[in-house]
């Protein structure tokens, strides 16, 4: 093949190869290539930092890639052997301390930014006129996350918040290492089995912002979605008061029973239970809740301990739902 074609072929792959990336990149938010619109300060000084690195990254990406093209094209072989050498450069001191200084200066410019910027990240704010922060416990399971509120409303993946109220949130993990992300609200915080993190938010529009498990947590871990519903301050008392309470069972069954064992119960990762008489055995259900089941079998057989840290009140909600809206068949015995 002629060496023309060659080049022709290979440019054509290359450009094959780079348009399939953008398209792979135009499906994540802002089209992939910047983060979702920061709804939250301490998202807000995320973004300025991403936006302010990124400055710089391009910047370096063209200066290094145009001054590689450009050296290709102006020093290519012309007609030379190709065992001839070319003319031989020694010493430019100016030049290297200038391209070792450089970079000092960048690196000494980002950190300077990113640390102006961190407080405003981590720190929680202090929120007298609001009376504090709103402290909202988050704790991670395999496969959802589970919420509890000063008065100890629960709820099962959907977080509920007061519109621009400082919101504290404690993160922990019941069983496996999860990871705590929504991305408009602030930056990724681990859950770690043992120890609590913490990080804030303080939403500045009423609305739905979704959330996700950030760390690989198990074979469900892509069903591991979260989302903060903020609210105004009336809606947010009147469902953390009332509605939040009543529909407790149904969001146990939704979000953490349903998800292996289908809306209906019967089936879909897991097997069928719809007619399992283990529903209607409070003290059985409750066993397998907490001990889970073929724990250290293969992924087909296993269930999660899924009722780690209940209270009463959550496994009686479930019982009551699972009694009136799912079971389905006579009693008879099974997991």
């Amino acid at each position: 093949m002629p060496p023309p074609v060659r080049r022709k072929i290979l440019v054509l792959v290359l450009a094959l190869g780079a348009a399939l990336a953008l398209v792979a990149v135009a499906y994540g938010d802002n089209g992939g290539f910047t983060p979702p619109d920061a709804k939250s300060r301490n998202a807000d000084r995320i973004n300025d930092s991403y936006l302010w690195i990124s400055i710089f990254a391009v910047a370096i990406l063209v200066i290094v890639e145009g001054a590689l093209v450009w050296f290709i094209i102006k020093y290519r072989r012309r007609g030379r052997p190709r065992n001839a050498e070319g003319p031989q450069v020694h010493g430019a001191t100016r030049l290297e301390l200038i391209w070792t200084a450089i970079p000092v200066l960048i690196l000494g410019a980002v950190a300077a930014f990113i640390f102006y910027k961190l407080p405003g990240i981590q720190d929680i704010p202090s929120a007298k006129a609001q009376g504090g922060p709103l402290t909202i416990r988050v704790d991670a399971h395999q496969f959802y996350w589970q919420f509890t509120y000063p008065n100890g409303t629960i709820s099962i993946d959907e977080m509920h918040a007061p519109v621009n109220r400082v919101v504290r949130v404690e993160i922990h993990s019941q069983d496996v290492d999860h990871s705590w992300w929504v991305p408009q609200l602030g930056g990724k915080f681990d859950a770690i089995p043992g120890k609590t993190n913490e990080t804030w938010f303080q939403a500045e529009e009423v609305g739905s912002y979704k959330g996700k498990c950030g760390e690989f947590c198990g074979v469900l871990h892509a069903e591991m979605q979260a989302r903060v519903v903020v609210q105004s301050k009336d809606a947010y008392d009147t469902w953390v008061q009332t509605e939040g309470p009543q529909n407790l069972g149904r969001g146990e069954w939704i979000g953490v029973c349903a998800k292996c064992h289908g809306l209906a119960g019967r089936g879909g990762y897991g097997p069928a239970i719809f007619n399992n008489g283990l529903l209607v055995q409070p003290d059985a259900l409750r066993s397998l809740l907490l001990a889970g089941q073929n724990t250290s079998g293969g992924k087909d057989e296993y269930m999660p301990p899924v009722g780690l840290g209940w209270t009463d009140r959550q496994f009686r909600s479930l019982e009551q739902y699972l009694e009136t809206a799912i079971y389905k068949g006579a009693a008879q015995n099974g997991g």
